[in-house]
């Protein structure tokens, strides 16, 4: 049975997509829309669409990015993340052509708002946003972005997470974010609700460390971003050097069994 995912990255900033490293610096890729044909071209399991600007200027979801994806007619599962403020807006996101949606911000400023989202789309719709390191003392420290400060995780936070009210947690080790070979392989042995499956991202992407990650328990996805946009077939040259993982097939691959 395939339960392991390979997922896609695209950062967007003023609605360019953007090369982020540590969520601090950014520099320019080209148009969102390319990179996800690209992406779902090549054979990713699903698109990680985060537009990391709109919480911050309270705009609400790229609506109109969203709807131009949904004319491109892309078959990748698509995961939108940035500016969902409440039902609302995640509604609107899933209706411009998103299939979930991710929550960052709104963890922060209302718990129980975001728990809500499970409400008119169903816990499989939503996953929560967690950007995460270990501080000195080997715990967990919870950023938020906005502020750039950094807190534990609020056992609040984590009866709402482990309610039932969301399928997966994206883990983001924002402080490798964009440094291929560093995610900290230690997070999701720390992550400490392990019923809540997790999306790996943040420094991903080297083969060995990408296998080694995605073969933890509780991870059911790897998210890649960066490395994934400078060269063509590197989602395939990718997946093959993880052969064995109960992954999906490249696409080319795919293809080429059927042609057979």
């Amino acid at each position: 049975m395939l339960h392991k995912r390979l997922a896609g990255v695209i950062t967007v900033k003023n609605g360019w997509a953007v090369q982020s490293v540590g969520y601090g610096r950014h520099l320019p890729l080209g148009r969102p829309e390319v990179l996800a044909e690209n992406l779902d071209r090549w054979g990713v399991d699903e698109i990680v669409l985060q537009c990391i600007d709109r919480a911050a200027h309270g705009g609400g979801p790229d609506l109109p990015l969203l709807q131009r994806l949904s004319r491109r007619g892309l078959s990748t599962p698509l995961l939108y993340v940035g500016g969902i403020r409440h039902a609302t807006d995640a509604v609107a996101a899933v209706q411009a052509g998103a299939e979930r949606v991710g929550v960052d911000a709104l963890l922060h400023d209302d718990p129980q708002a975001a728990a809500e989202l499970a409400g008119p789309l169903g816990a499989q719709a939503v996953v929560a946003v967690m950007p995460l390191a270990l501080d000195d003392a080997g715990s967990l420290a919870w950023l938020d972005h906005r502020s750039r400060r950094q807190q534990p995780l609020p056992g609040a936070l984590l009866e709402v997470l482990g309610g039932g009210a969301f399928s997966e947690a994206l883990l983001v080790d924002w402080r490798h974010e964009g440094r291929p070979g560093g995610f900290d392989r230690r997070l999701p042995t720390a992550w400490p609700l392990p019923a809540l499956p997790l999306i790996a991202f943040g420094g991903l992407g080297e083969p060995a460390l990408t296998r080694e990650v995605l073969g933890q328990a509780g991870v059911v996805c790897v998210a890649v971003g960066n490395m994934l946009s400078y060269r063509e077939h590197a989602v395939q040259q990718l997946k093959h050097m993880l052969a064995g993982l109960p992954l999906r097939a490249p696409a080319y691959a795919a293809a080429d069994a059927a042609v057979a």
